[in-house]
Formats: structure tokens, sequence, C-alpha cells
């Protein structure tokens, strides 16, 4: 058995067109909605991804500097009034960023940390996808992330060593039998039956 071949690169395209499809239709009302990340309102959580799109977009493109050197949380997340039109753009530029075999081999960079690019391609497809269910469950909308997405996310979810709570919350229970997608919200820190004011 090889132990040193290179990582299959994972196509990030179906989470971030799923993610992009409800970014659509967040209407203007619900900007200043709860969500299921208590100290982000809707507006928040879209102004998260456009920034993670880019910074994750010029890991996987080994593009290192200001983008992908910048601590999660180290300036305000304000969104910018162009989001409808510039956030599907960045979620296809991250896509396409990360369907190159190069992003995926070697180390790369993000919020400032050195990780090897097949560990920062899946956390890039975790964050797309799990804020991609934030946005759906804030505002009212169904989701159904395809499957290869979720069983990625599942299993860099729960081979999480000491200190994932800190960045995803501790993990809440779910049947053995739950959905996949519930599986995996529970291990983001998130409880899948979550709906606003619920």
């Amino acid at each position: 058995m090889d132990t040193h071949k290179k990582p299959e690169p994972l196509d990030l395209g179906p989470a971030c067109q799923e993610t992009a499809r409800v970014v659509g239709g967040v209407a203007e009302e619900q900007l200043s909605g709860v969500t299921p990340c208590p100290a982000y309102a809707v507006r928040e959580v879209l102004a998260h991804l456009m920034g993670l799109t880019v910074g994750f977009r010029d890991a996987a493109r080994k593009k290192l500097g200001p983008t992908t050197d910048t601590a999660p949380g180290s300036a305000p997340l304000v969104l910018d009034e162009d989001w409808r039109e510039t956030l599907p753009r960045r979620l296809d530029e991250l896509a396409a960023a990360w369907r190159s075999p190069a992003a995926w081999d070697g180390e790369t960079r993000i919020g400032g940390v050195d990780l090897p690019g097949a560990v920062t391609g899946l956390v890039a497809l975790n964050e797309v996808l799990i804020h991609g269910w934030d946005l759906a469950r804030s505002t009212g909308q169904p989701y159904a992330p395809a499957e290869a997405g979720l069983r990625a996310s599942y299993g860099m979810l729960s081979q999480a060593g000491p200190g994932a709570s800190d960045v995803f919350g501790p993990p809440v229970p779910t049947a053995e039998d739950a959905a996949l997608l519930d599986r995996v919200i529970g291990l983001s820190g998130r409880r899948p039956d979550w709906r606003p004011g619920a």
C-alpha cells in the first residue's frame, strides 16, 4: 500500500452551489435575524462567508498574504453592500481553485496557520457546508448538500482532536441512525433541530 499517495481532490462545487442558492434566497429583512451561531446575525454569517471564500481560494492557489494570514475574529464582520453579486462569484472561485490537484498537495496557510493542503481543502468544504446550513435554517429555506461533501465533512469532524470545540463548539449528540446531515451538524456543535425562536 502506498502511504505517500497524493490526496484526491474533492470537488467543492456542489457545496458552494448549494450555499450560493441559499444566499440568493436571503431577504433583506432577514439580515438582522438570529442564526445557530449565537454571536452572529444573518448579516455576520454572510460577511464571514465573504471573507473565508477569499482566504480559502488564495490558500488553494498558494497565494499567501493578508487574506491567508489574518486570524478569524481579528476584525469586525461588516457585510459589503454588493454581497448579493459578490458572494456567489466568490463561491464559484473557491470551488474552481480547489479543483486544481496542486491545491491539495504540499502545505498552505489559512487564518495565519500553516496546514497541509489536503486538510485546508476539507476545512474549506466544512465551512461552506456548515454556514450554508446556518443560513438556510435562519431564513427558512430547504438545504440539501451533496452526499460526498457530507461524508467528507463528517469524516473530518468525527476525527477532530483536542481543541476542536474551540472552533466548532462541543458536539451535540445525535442518534446513530440520524440523517447524515444531522450528524454533521451535531458534530459542528449545533442542534440539528434548531429553528429561530425555538
